[in-house]
């Protein structure tokens, strides 16, 4: 067999690159392990977020890029992740054990944005994240619903001061819908609100969260402000739908976000297309090429377009989204892909704000 050096092995490795990152694995310093042995080589790789979904392509991959120059020996691929906790900023304190917090937001409301929240909880959960939502829509709370939760759920309380998190679907859940009768209306003011935002997050005994999911309510209001001045924000996510209207406010929520200084992780534009239930045609009924505009227009990723389908809405109002009734569908497949991305995403959010900090030497001269 051919020699090999690890610099071979390595610049074999480098003609494959991330699907999501776009950089190959070692530029990433993403190569756990590597090991050459007469009769194989052993590669290991961990991710900085999950991949479940495209485990298999990613190993692939990797196997392929190193055919050329493996001299016939066997090809092992290890993959695995370990999810990276971004930087509070603003000089927040990090909340807990939640490592990443990701506001899911919208200029307006009808754009679908809780139905996108759920899904996307449940996709990070199913490329192998641990997820938490937080529905911070104290007026119209609906996560509760959308999760199948049964009416007189109550989450129980520890310490006396502290809840623990309604298990659902795989997702921990906090939810006004929790808390009162989903019959009593929260005729509450600005400061009561925030309050109440506050204390379900701080009080609420999440466990070992990847990612916590804030599903917020539309608009640039009171929930926004205490979110930006109080809870240390990894990004947002915005979710618009294609037609003028929403794209306006869209971008309202946009400059909202820029100007708290909470970076917009990407736009996703939800009811992109409209899906026949009878024969399965598509139409741009609300317009087309929105969400992609505006997102070039800020510098910021597209992150994905969802269908207008029925079957999203009729499973949702179920308490059983897409992500659990039809988990190997296309739509679910969609989400997927956005969560790969989002998440993508904020692990190299992490890593830039880790470079950016000087490493400090304390030596004895």
């Amino acid at each position: 067999m051919t020699e090999l050096t690890q610099a071979s092995v390595e610049q074999a490795l480098s003609h494959f690159q991330d699907p999501y990152l776009g950089v190959d694995y070692v530029a990433l310093d993403a190569i756990r392990s590597l090991t050459i042995e007469p009769q194989k080589i052993h590669v290991a790789v961990t991710l900085d977020y999950p991949a479940a979904g495209v485990r298999d392509n990613i190993v692939k991959g990797l196997r392929e890029a190193l055919a050329d120059v493996a001299g016939g020996r066997d090809i092992e691929v290890e993959l695995d992740w370990q999810i990276v906790s971004q930087q509070p900023t603003r000089n927040l304190q990090a909340l807990g054990e939640v490592k990443n917090i990701i506001a899911v937001a919208s200029g307006k409301g009808g754009v679908g944005k809780s139905t996108t929240a759920v899904n996307l909880a449940l996709a990070l959960h199913a490329e192998g994240a641990r997820v938490g939502i937080l529905d911070a829509d104290i007026y119209g709370p609906s996560q509760s619903i959308m999760l199948g939760v049964p009416d007189d759920t109550r989450p129980e309380t520890t310490q006396g001061q502290y809840w623990v998190p309604v298990e659902a679907h795989g997702l921990q859940a906090m939810s006004m819908g929790f808390l009162v009768d989903e019959n009593t209306p929260m005729v509450w003011r600005g400061p009561m609100v925030s309050g109440a935002l506050q204390q379900m997050l701080n009080q609420t005994l999440w466990q070992q969260l990847d990612y916590l999911l804030i599903d917020m309510p539309p608009g640039t209001g009171d929930i926004q402000l205490t979110l930006a001045q109080k809870v240390p924000v990894t990004g947002a996510v915005i979710v618009t739908t294609p037609q003028d209207i929403a794209l306006l406010d869209a971008i309202k929520g946009i400059e909202m976000f820029a100007k708290v200084e909470i970076p917009v992780l990407g736009i996703i534009e939800n009811m992109s297309t409209h899906i026949c239930s009878e024969c399965g045609h598509t139409e741009a009924i609300f317009g087309s090429g929105g969400g992609e505009r505006i997102a070039q227009q800020y510098g910021t990723p597209l992150l994905g377009q969802l269908p207008l389908d029925l079957a999203i809405r009729e499973q949702a109002d179920a308490g059983r989204p897409t992500l659990v009734a039809e988990p190997d569908g296309t739509i679910a497949q969609n989400y997927r892909d956005i969560a790969r991305h989002l998440a993508a995403l904020v692990a190299r959010q992490a890593a830039d704000s880790a470079s950016a900090f000087p490493n400090i030497e304390i030596t004895d001269e």
